[in-house]
């Protein structure tokens, strides 16, 4: 009789569910490897809650190309329920009226307790909920094939000076030092790690957060571009226009020796097959150990007017932040979970360095946004620093203090 009381209640349930199911339209770039295998895990956890999940995938790293397709669904008043937003632009889209409300899922999920508050601050508008974070991303990384090391007879760097010294030995054996992919969000995101070393966490902050014209044209600064257009001799000629899973690659098949990209990176080695330690290494990016550029994942949720898919819609919010998914999404992922509270036994070496200093950083105040990758500050300073960096890097007679100088000309003129 138990039994059968127990399967009435499930088939009740089940009806249900029938009874809501929704449809979500989900607007990721997650394309690549394992960003793809999340994507999917994701898909499937909301399919087992009998909703419908419409994929809208634009293709392109940095996002860019969905922004683009976004705005003009937005607009036009056919917003998809989620779409892949963050930082800044969070705000924008909650200032324009176009996101809802996620404050009852979050209350039921105790989302205040379970996440670090210089999280919750970028998810909320106005004191409310209107996006979720979907994991916690390290960007200084530098990543390295210990064969090609061995076989250039250097060590892993630990500073800008080292990693100098060790690239002239790998470019004479024949390798790639520095494998990359020569996009302004990639090249973004070597400046930016530059810029952690030579300026230090707090004047990253000022000028980066603050946009604070004096450190922008500064002395600093100027030792920044000038050590990152060194860099640029030991990428190779065919740089220009390459993904950043493309640059990966070439590390993980010993063409190039190493890549100063953020953790995602490590979902390439993870779909390739490759162990941390042993078949690949993970670093902090040069000069800074101990340091973390955090950059988060999340999906703002849009105002819609179907009950059904609004429904589908919190259920899609609350599955994000559930253990089973953190776990899962970021194993594949290569990034480390969001929630304070996990379980991290299935994590490898690299995850657990990462995590241990997000915690450590965040009480240091050595934690600080990425820039380049649009949580430090607005879409339009951003762009600013982006075209600065990337003339710079691509001319070969560009002077580092007029560089600082134009740098702080953009920004002003963006903000």
């Amino acid at each position: 009789m138990k039994l059968n009381k127990t399967l009435l209640t499930l088939s009740l349930l089940s009806a249900a569910n029938f009874a809501h199911a929704g449809e979500v339209e989900v607007l990721h770039w997650w394309t690549a490897g394992g960003e793809a295998k999340s994507a999917a895990v994701l898909k499937e956890m909301l399919e087992q809650q009998n909703h419908t999940w419409k994929d809208f995938a634009v293709a392109g790293g940095g996002g860019e190309s969905a922004m683009t397709v976004l705005k003009t669904r937005a607009v036009s008043g056919n917003p998809p329920s989620a779409a892949q937003i963050k930082g800044h632009d969070i705000q924008e889209w909650g200032g324009l009226g176009f996101l809802t409300s996620l404050d009852s899922t979050a209350t039921q999920e105790h989302w205040d307790e379970i996440l670090p508050s210089v999280v919750t601050k970028v998810m909320k508008f106005d004191g409310d909920y209107v996006a979720v974070p979907v994991n916690v991303h390290r960007v200084n990384w530098l990543w390295a094939n210990p064969e090609v090391l061995k076989k250039a007879g250097v060590e892993l760097p630990t500073t800008m000076d080292e990693f100098f010294a060790a690239a002239d030995k790998i470019k004479a054996a024949g390798f790639v030092p520095l494998a990359h992919g020569g996009q302004p969000w990639q090249d973004a995101t070597v400046f930016e790690a530059v810029a952690l070393d030579v300026l230090g966490s707090e004047d990253y902050n000022k000028a980066f957060v603050d946009l604070d014209m004096d450190v922008l044209a500064g002395d600093k600064m100027v030792e920044v571009f000038t050590k990152f257009k060194k860099i640029h001799d030991y990428i190779d000629a065919n740089s220009p226009g390459r993904d950043w899973n493309v640059a990966t690659s070439m590390v993980i098949n010993g063409e190039a020796a190493m890549q100063i990209m953020g953790d995602w990176a490590k979902g390439e080695f993870t779909a390739a097959g490759k162990m941390p330690g042993k078949d690949y290494i993970c670093a902090p990016a040069p000069g800074t150990n101990g340091q973390f550029t955090f950059n988060i994942d999340s999906f703002a949720f849009f105002e819609l007017s179907n009950k059904d898919n609004q429904k589908a819609q919190q259920d899609l919010a609350r599955t994000i932040l559930t253990k089973d998914f953190q776990e899962v999404f970021n194993l594949n992922k290569g990034s480390i979970p969001v929630r304070l509270d996990m379980d991290m036994s299935k994590f490898d070496q690299c995850a657990l360095d990462s995590m241990a200093t997000f915690k450590a950083s965040a009480k240091s105040g050595d934690l600080v946004p990425s820039m380049a990758h649009g949580l430090a500050t607005t879409s339009y300073a951003q762009g600013a620093i982006y075209d600065v960096v990337t003339n710079f890097f691509n001319d070969d007679n560009a002077d580092p203090k007029q560089a600082a100088q134009k740098l702080a000309k953009a920004v002003k003129a963006a903000i």
